[in-house]
């Protein structure tokens, strides 16, 4: 059946024209759901019945929203095979945002360090709202190796070292609605992990000066991280090693983590000199 046969029954909703906040809020979900699969690598697109399933919304909507997207160059649809892609202007933004958010391209060289001087997996993790994402993932040459992030992984902020670190680095009002936000996936995929947990993990870390996952997410997998901030005090995300549980136990928890902070000082000038326009403020943690 062609598309112009096809009859698409919609619910009550989606008879309503969609218009001003409600569509654009859609059609950035839709662009979102987009890049999800782009950061899966391989240059995959995403299909209009991926997009119906990730959104929630019908056939027509979809599409059309798509179109708008496309029309601003946002969006751009593969002739042949009809998945979506991030267009040309996404691009674009994207690099016109890097001076304040490209962290990978900055931090990459530190993870390569992070990695080769202590000789196990080291992590940057950037925040994405109330989540962190794994952006780069540099193994060392320790033979054994921890069942660790992998670079694109997502978890809610408090989940593994990197994340738990930029959760602490929150003031005490971001870190509750943080944690409010993500009750629902806490109780769903994460049953070692609540709101009084997450607490208590953020307020050990700001007393020890850095974040310590003990294997609680991968039994024998703990890890270490240190917050990066703009220079205008702003979390943006973290480094992070992890390895097995006999390599992180006293005294050398403490140089890995001499070895986060240096690097996190040497990231944080870069950031600086990129953004001199940028006032610190006071933390209020």
């Amino acid at each position: 059946m062609s598309d112009r046969q096809a009859v698409h029954i919609v619910n009550d909703a989606e008879a309503v024209p969609v218009r001003g906040s409600q569509a654009v809020d859609r059609a950035l979900a839709l662009l979102q759901i987009t890049g999800r699969a782009a950061g899966q690598g391989g240059g995959q697109g995403v299909s209009l019945s991926t997009l119906m399933a990730a959104s929630g919304l019908g056939k027509p909507t979809v599409r059309r929203l798509m179109l708008a997207l496309m029309r601003r160059g946002l969006i751009e649809q593969d002739p042949v095979t009809r998945l979506y892609h991030l267009g040309e202007e996404s691009y674009v933004l994207g690099t016109q945002a890097t001076p304040r958010h490209g962290l990978l391209e900055i931090a990459a060289d530190a993870v390569r360090r992070l990695a080769r001087d202590s000789g196990d997996t080291a992590f940057v993790t950037m925040r994405r709202g109330p989540t962190a994402v794994c952006l780069l993932r540099e193994d060392g040459a320790f033979p054994i190796r921890t069942h660790a992030l992998e670079t694109g992984a997502q978890h809610p902020l408090g989940i593994g070292a990197g994340s738990l670190a930029i959760l602490a680095a929150l003031t005490d009002a971001e870190v509750a609605e943080v944690v409010a936000d993500n009750a629902d996936r806490l109780q769903a995929n994460y049953p070692g992990y609540d709101a009084a947990q997450l607490q208590a993990d953020v307020e050990v870390t700001r007393r020890r000066g850095f974040a310590l996952n003990p294997g609680r997410i991968v039994t024998g997998s703990w890890g270490i991280g240190v917050p990066l901030r703009r220079p205008d005090g702003s979390v943006i995300g973290a480094l992070s090693i992890a390895a097995i549980e006999s390599r992180m136990q006293p005294p050398r928890d403490g140089e890995l983590a001499a070895l986060l902070h240096h690097e996190v000082q040497e990231i944080e000038q870069r950031l600086a000199r990129q953004m001199p326009h940028a006032a610190r403020k006071e933390s209020k943690t």
